[in-house]
């Protein structure tokens, strides 16, 4: 299939690659011209606006927009709205809040225009790995895309199949679903990263307890110097708590067990605030959720070990990088 890609960032950039490997067509565009021509060099078509970018895709067009949540989805979405005619598709592939995935949705079906939100969770590793998406839209757009979305998806890898029943969604095991009406895609990834944070945390003050576990504090005979690296090894293989993100901290430990390279000043992305307001409007508890983006605000002000532990996680799957120090 052809397919546009807008934003070529950590995530875009390997999206239309990933595509490509796949035998689609893409044409890209960035307001980086050396983001463009770096995908190019991989055997896309670049553009050198957003009109460049429509003129080179046959109607219907569909359109892959993969910039961060907030003014530059949303004036990239306009820009490209006036520029599409009746039946192309509009798919948001960031971290758009879901309802304004909803809003969009409605106001550009009024104008024969279509919708897709696709939650999006892979990190800088999806180019290889593959990446894990929540689609929420109309099921006729599902279907038409559905090409597109098998190819970014890993598909059943090596991992154990679950127990399902025949008539269980056949692509959830291949790493896709459609989750509902526009805007449902977003909602479970935004629940998806709120989750993220409460693992994180977990992780970060169980590694930060064994690290204290040789404090001055304790008694002498209670003191362990505890290896921590060969800790987080150790639970990758068979235990209960094995995980990727463990594989992660695993890996930057042993890269340096101090974790010198981080501060542990972490940030957040916007999207366990959201988790935490859905939660409010649904009166539904979440203790660890709250307690995981709190931990992430006072991160900014002292840090623990802990806190680095954050950061290298966060480097690790996302690559992304820490937060300047505030003032």
């Amino acid at each position: 299939m052809q397919i546009g890609v807008i934003g070529l960032g950590r995530m875009g950039g390997a999206i239309a690659r990933r595509l490509m490997r796949g035998g689609h067509s893409c044409v890209v565009y960035d307001r980086s011209a050396e983001a463009v021509a770096a995908v190019a060099g991989h055997g896309a078509s670049g553009a050198a606006d957003l009109a460049d970018l429509v003129a080179q895709l046959s109607p219907p067009r569909i359109f892959w927009v993969m910039l961060p949540a907030g003014a530059p989805t949303e004036e990239t979405i306009e820009a490209l709205a006036a520029r599409m005619e009746p039946g192309d598709l509009l798919i948001d592939g960031g971290n758009s809040f879901y309802k304004d995935d909803i809003r969009r949705a409605a106001a550009l079906k009024a104008r024969g225009l279509n919708y897709v939100d696709v939650g999006t969770s892979g990190g800088v590793w999806g180019l290889d790995r593959g990446y894990c998406m929540m689609v929420g839209g109309e099921p006729e757009m599902l279907a038409l895309i559905d090409p597109i979305l098998a190819t970014l998806a890993p598909g059943l890898g090596d991992i154990p199949r679950t127990r399902r029943k025949p008539d269980a969604g056949k692509t959830a095991e291949l790493g896709y679903i459609h989750a509902g009406p526009p805007g449902a895609g977003h909602f479970v990834k935004m629940v998806h990263n709120g989750i993220e944070y409460g693992l994180m945390q977990a992780y970060a003050e169980g590694f930060d307890i064994l690290k204290n576990k040789s404090a001055e504090v304790l008694p002498p005979g209670e003191r362990f110097a505890l290896n921590l690296t060969d800790i987080a090894e150790v639970w990758r293989r068979g235990s209960v708590v094995s995980s990727w993100l463990l594989d992660l901290i695993a890996q930057a430990l042993a890269d340096d067990a101090g974790l010198a390279g981080f501060t542990g000043s972490v940030a957040d992305s916007g999207e366990s605030r959201w988790t935490i307001e859905a939660a409010i409007e649904e009166a539904v508890p979440a203790d660890v959720l709250a307690a995981s983006l709190f931990a992430r605000f006072r991160s900014r002000e002292e840090h623990t070990f802990g806190e680095r532990l954050l950061s290298a996680m966060r480097f690790g799957f996302g690559g992304h990088v820490e937060a300047p120090p505030a003032g």
